[in-house]
């Protein structure tokens, strides 16, 4: 049985306008043993039908059989597999990867075809003795001679010990003696092979001739058996798949092999990298700084910075903890009461109304107008925009005016306030009216007590039984008074109802306060029972109607059940950028965090939109900086295409070329990565200092490092996908003449 026989076998070529044919209705029997040269002139069509024999090409009609296989259905795979396991090839060029020394270039073909690198040496090593290169199997495939070059891809056959040799014009390049040398070398070679030349001068290769074809116009003109050759039974060869780590091993040696080619793609990546990096980080830069706007209904202080504090046993805290928390890095100051910052109050008359912020007096120590209240137990200072309509309005008569001082919760009057001083704020915005309202000690603390009142729920016990709070209804409520004593309690007649007796008189209450943050509770002897005729003189009240089912107790018990220690405080930030490292330093001194900044909402819609514009911009600039990349580096990698054909040619598949340029690409884009992240490392040992670079990761946490190194992969995996799809066509003859 012939190891290769053609029956009819036409190849033709086709472009858009033209049909030309490379040759027609070929009849041909090869058989093992021989040393075939094929002859011609130029154009007669032999280098094609060495093509279509070798599975570089295929052809259009007729049939070819490889050791009685019928060729005409295969796919592209199909001949990638018959390269693999019948042929061997040795090019005119020679197609060597010159940055690549003698030993690599032979050892490829073994790792391609599945031989693991460590069980190879001794055989590569006897390879190179054969062809008679021993001295120079560390030197580059560029540095040799073409009669050197030329025993190289006779090596790289040899290694492959595929059945069938191809040789295109091996002795064009070579002078008399070194084409001789090669031909007794493939000579010796047919005597366990089918070996098939091609060439112009067969005179060159006469003596060695076991056939000689002659091929005109497409066609053969003549077949000669020149010598008779022992049968020869075919053994295809049984090649494994490349490993994981020699396609590693390859894919990172080609990085590196051609210094320009590594240079100008780290280059291209470097700025890739740094172009990704500048568009996430305006990206990021415009999510932060939206973080800092929007509003909190719950909390009345939303600075950004703000970081408000408590510990999970709901205890105080003591002056050492919030000292230690003060003394934490990042930590710009510390308010430990921390319901002042939510606290807000109004000052009015008939003709004024002002509502602010509430701080202590004794924060200030200078005014615009007017004095400090020094000796003015009720004196109170305000600022506020100098140019707000009602602060302007009244400027000429606010120093020395009297108003009452509400509280928020129940509208009630707390106490009068004369305004003492002035401090203007600086603002541009002239209908900003919020004001911020200093008071002295005594009135902060009554209206701490009123927050703390209408965030707690309280219950009565009497007689044994609880009479709970529900919202702020209670069946008795509970107000301080200053002809009350300490320990002691005033309480309506009505009460007697649930005392036994009906008298309660004596008897012991008990009431109990919970929030949030604390529980007590304080006992009092019911030491009056008040009706319409003792109630003035007993509370010093006039409105009897008004304070109905009331219990009454001293200011000074009034104030401990509802005024205890710093149960919560805040901490403010100082550099935002770092906040979750700070947060996380507070989490493991073992409090908990609830951070303002997170807790703003904006119900800006148009905020929304431009919010899903910026991620839209996003997407369309990497797409755009992915085509710029990609035309780039397909420029660069032009010059790779026979490379990749060659891998093909010596046993590689498509895809296995494909996964070879992947990690290739894939390993430049972490060089230039790592180099970037080097660069962020110097500027902030402030070993070298570029502010852009500063401003450019000042917004970045772990996750967006992450997030672009992963961009930058799949952007890197995409290149070389779009890139091996356009380079590697059906045919490896069309990738290896036509340029991606």
């Amino acid at each position: 049985m012939s190891m290769i026989r053609l029956n009819n076998v036409s190849k033709f070529y086709q472009n858009k306008k033209n049909i030309s044919s490379g040759f027609n209705k070929i009849n041909l029997e090869l058989e093992m043993g021989e040393f075939v040269v094929i002859t011609g002139e130029s154009g007669s069509g032999k280098s094609t039908l060495l093509n279509v024999i070798s599975g570089l090409d295929s052809y259009e009609e007729g049939e070819m059989y490889i050791n009685g296989e019928e060729t005409s259905h295969y796919t592209e795979q199909d001949y990638e597999n018959y390269r693999r396991k019948y042929i061997g090839n040795i090019f005119q060029h020679f197609n060597l990867i010159n940055s690549y020394t003698v030993y690599q270039n032979i050892e490829l073909v073994l790792l391609l075809n599945g031989y693991k690198k460590q069980d190879i040496k001794d055989q590569v090593l006897d390879i190179i003795k054969t062809v008679g290169l021993e001295k120079f199997k560390n030197t580059k495939a560029s540095k040799l001679s073409g009669g050197q070059k030329q025993r190289v891809a006779i090596a790289r056959a040899l290694a492959k010990d595929t059945p069938i040799i191809v040789a295109d014009e091996p002795t064009g390049n070579l002078d008399v003696k070194s084409a001789r040398s090669i031909m007794k070398l493939l000579s010796e070679i047919s005597s366990t092979k089918l070996v098939v030349i091609v060439t112009h001068n067969y005179e060159q290769v006469s003596e060695y001739t076991t056939r000689k074809i002659t091929m005109s116009d497409g066609r053969i003109i003549e077949d000669k058996k020149i010598k008779q050759v022992k049968e020869i039974k075919a053994e295809p060869l049984k090649p494994g798949n490349i490993t994981i780590l020699n396609k590693i091993r390859i894919g990172l040696r080609n990085v590196f092999n051609i210094k320009s080619k590594f240079i100008l793609l780290l280059t291209v990546y470097f700025f890739l990298t740094f172009l990704v990096f500048s568009v996430y980080s305006s990206l990021e830069s415009q999510k932060f700084n939206e973080g800092l706007a929007g509003n909190n209904y719950y909390f009345q202080e939303t600075s950004p910075e703000r970081l408000i504090i408590n510990k999970p046993d709901k205890s105080a805290f003591t002056e050492e903890e919030i000292e230690q928390i003060k003394n934490i890095d990042n930590i710009k100051s510390v308010e430990k009461e921390d319901l002042l910052l939510d606290l807000q109050t109004s000052i009015t008359d008939d003709e004024l109304y002002l509502f602010g912020k509430v701080k202590r007096l004794e924060s200030i120590t200078e005014v615009d107008e007017g004095t400090l209240p020094k000796d003015l137990a009720n004196g109170i200072v305000i600022s506020g925009n100098k140019n707000s309509y009602q602060f302007s309005a009244s400027q000429d008569r606010l120093i020395g005016r009297t108003l009452k001082l509400i509280d928020s919760y129940t509208g009630e009057s707390l106490t009068k306030v004369v305004i003492s001083g002035i401090i203007y704020e600086n603002t541009e915005n002239v209908h900003f009216d919020n004001f911020t309202i200093y008071l002295p000690n005594e009135i902060i603390d009554k209206l701490k007590v009123s927050f703390g009142v209408n965030y707690s729920e309280i219950e009565m016990k009497i007689n044994n039984k609880i009479y709970p709070q529900i919202g702020s209804s209670l069946y008795f409520q509970v107000e301080p008074n200053k002809n009350v004593k300490d320990g002691q309690a005033y309480a309506f007649e009505g009460l007697n109802s649930y005392c036994s007796y009906y008298y309660c008189r004596g008897k012991n209450l008990k009431l109990s306060v919970k929030n949030i943050y604390y529980e007590d509770t304080a006992s009092f002897r019911i030491s009056k029972m008040l009706n319409k005729d003792n109630f003035r003189n007993a509370t010093g009240l006039k409105n009897f109607e008004n304070h109905a089912n009331k219990i009454f107790i001293s200011e000074n018990d009034y104030n401990k059940l509802y005024n205890h220690g710093h149960f919560q405080i805040s901490a403010f930030i100082d550099d935002l950028h770092n906040d979750k490292e700070t947060i996380e330093t507070i989490k493991k001194l073992g409090y908990n965090t609830f951070y303002m900044k997170e807790a703003l909402s904006s119900e800006n819609e148009l905020l929304g939109v431009m919010r899903i514009i910026r991620y839209v911009v996003f997407i369309i600039a990497t797409i755009a900086l992915f085509f710029i990349s990609y035309f780039i580096i397909k420029i660069i990698l032009k010059s790779r295409n026979v490379y990749y054909s060659t891998i093909r040619i010596l046993g590689s598949t498509k895809k296995q070329a494909a996964e070879l340029l992947s990690i290739e690409l894939v390993a430049d884009v972490n060089l230039a990565y790592l180099l970037f992240i080097v660069l962020i490392l110097l500027n902030t040992l402030s070993i070298i200092k570029v502010e852009y670079i500063q401003n450019l990761i000042s917004y970045f946490s772990l996750k967006d490092y992450l997030l672009i190194y992963i961009i930058l992969v799949f952007m890197s995996l995409l290149i070389s996908t779009r890139y091996a799809h356009k380079l590697f066509k059906d045919s490896v003859m069309s990738t290896y003449r036509e340029e991606v």
